[in-house]
């Protein structure tokens, strides 16, 4: 008999706890089910499942009972008429060519071997350290050349990130709907951007889509919304696996952090390493090795390549990879890569010839062409962009410090206020200039928009109430 998965446990748990309205404690629920779950298992579950929100506590300690939530009362229903005009949210390509190189087919056809007939392989230390920086490139450089003249966009010469925020509501649906995707979510495009937008989940979905959904947004913003602590650094890699990871995972303890036990991919005969240290240690290397790289694309196809070769986390190791590749694009304002339309058995079949050949045409066909798609579904963006506010740029760290040093020392936002937190950066010539930026600033600030600046909505309504009138 098959076991069943972590999703039908929790459907089984939640659905075992609703059976008791006044709620059912650990030792009941552990008698109830036998020995089919180990009691700190069933304690893991619990606290999975009250972090989605599917059960929530009663009491406490010892005396704590598990109770399926009161329904709340019914929202409005938003369609796709709801959502912004600016906001054409296209459909899948349903019929489309994807070039492959001979090399590309002969690893297709290998992989796709019955399980039986391809010969089980380890971890090679050797693929990683073959690699040199600068030196060893898995894209010609006219490859690399035809690349960048796809991606450049009128933001090339500004503040890193600065592309990526013109177009951050599209890259928030096309990259969360399209990575989801490849993972096997059943979200649409519409549906995805129902979610985004207005925070409504679709019906039909469990909950592990959704929020996979979601995580990937939060991800998204992370490495959008201020780029400058986003740099390829191994902190970098754990935040964006802590994000993506979120109330995914069976052990909540495992998220944002390299793993401690054996992992194995599904359909593959490819063993990943078992030994932490040995994981930890080969971790730190392929982010340094990254981190050395100049170019981008060569920079984002080697993180493709070796974070799920290495498989450094209990599971997301794909989803990591997909949103650290778009590191250097975001870094370099150029364009992003959000994986539409990238066809999952293509991608599948790119991933088991890295992992169990260590071959990489397959996936280099995949990156180029998605990297094109992208450039495609970004290119009216581009031309449509309004004139960045200069002053607005030059000025945006200086802005930020004066904000957030207002707001956490409890100051009101006045024109004296402004002035005692004029940053040495701001010359003379701006400081009136930059006093009134500060000023229209606050003025379209509010609960929702506040965690721009890193403040929760509970925070920003406490200041606002002392120093708003």
């Amino acid at each position: 008999m098959a076991k069943p998965t972590l999703l039908q446990e929790c459907d089984q748990l939640v659905e075992l706890v609703s059976a008791h309205h006044d709620g059912i404690g650990v030792a009941a629920l552990f008698q109830t089910i036998g020995q089919r779950v180990p009691r700190r298992t069933l304690q893991r579950r619990l606290a999975y499942l009250i972090g989605q929100e599917r059960i929530r506590p009663i009491g406490k300690s010892r005396a704590v009972r598990y109770a399926v939530p009161t329904p709340a009362a019914p929202q409005k229903i938003y369609t796709a008429a709801d959502l912004d005009n600016s906001l054409e949210v296209r459909q899948p390509m349903v019929d489309f060519w994807l070039p492959i190189s001979p090399e590309g087919e002969e690893i297709g056809t290998l992989v796709r071997q019955p399980w039986a007939l391809r010969k089980p392989v380890g971890y090679r230390r050797e693929f990683l350290e073959q690699y040199r920086p600068n030196h060893t490139a898995y894209l010609p450089q006219s490859m690399r050349d035809q690349l960048h003249g796809m991606g450049r966009s009128p933001a090339a010469q500004m503040e890193a990130g600065t592309f990526a925020r013109t177009i951050q509501k599209r890259l928030l649906i096309d990259l969360s709907w399209a990575s989801s995707r490849l993972e096997g979510n059943t979200y649409s495009p519409i549906d995805t951007a129902l979610l985004i937008e207005f925070g409504q989940a679709a019906e039909g979905k469990n909950t592990l889509e959704t929020q996979m959904i979601l995580n990937h947004k939060e991800a998204i913003e992370y490495l959008v919304r201020n780029p400058e602590p986003a740099r390829l650094t191994p902190a970098t890699i754990l935040a964006l696996h802590a994000l993506l990871s979120n109330k995914l995972m069976a052990d909540p303890l495992a998220c944002g952090r390299i793993r401690k036990i054996e992992v194995g991919i599904g359909g593959s005969v490819y063993n990943p390493l078992a030994f932490p240290q040995q994981v930890q240690e080969l971790f730190d290397s392929v982010i340094r090795m990254a981190a050395e790289i100049h170019d981008p694309f060569e920079q984002a196809f080697f993180l493709m390549v070796h974070l799920p070769y290495l498989q450094p986390f209990e599971d997301v190791n794909n989803r990591v990879s997909r949103l650290a590749a778009n590191i250097p694009f975001i870094r370099h304002n150029l364009c992003p890569l959000s994986f539409l339309d990238v066809p999952q058995q293509h991608y599948v079949d790119a991933m088991l010839g890295v992992v169990e050949l260590n071959r990489i045409e397959l996936l280099r066909d995949v990156f180029v062409w998605a990297y094109g798609r992208s450039c495609q579904q970004y290119v009216a963006v581009q031309r449509d962009l309004v004139p960045p506010d200069i002053f607005y740029l030059r000025h945006r760290q200086a802005l930020r410090d004066v904000v957030t040093g207002i707001i956490s020392n409890d100051e009101a936002a006045t024109d004296t206020s402004i002035r005692c937190r004029l940053p040495g950066t701001v010359v003379d010539m701006d400081k009136e200039q930059f006093i009134q930026l500060v000023l229209d600033e606050f003025k379209s600030l509010h609960t929702d928009n506040a965690i721009r600046f890193g403040f929760s909505a509970l925070d920003y309504a406490a200041w606002e109430k002392r120093h708003v009138t």
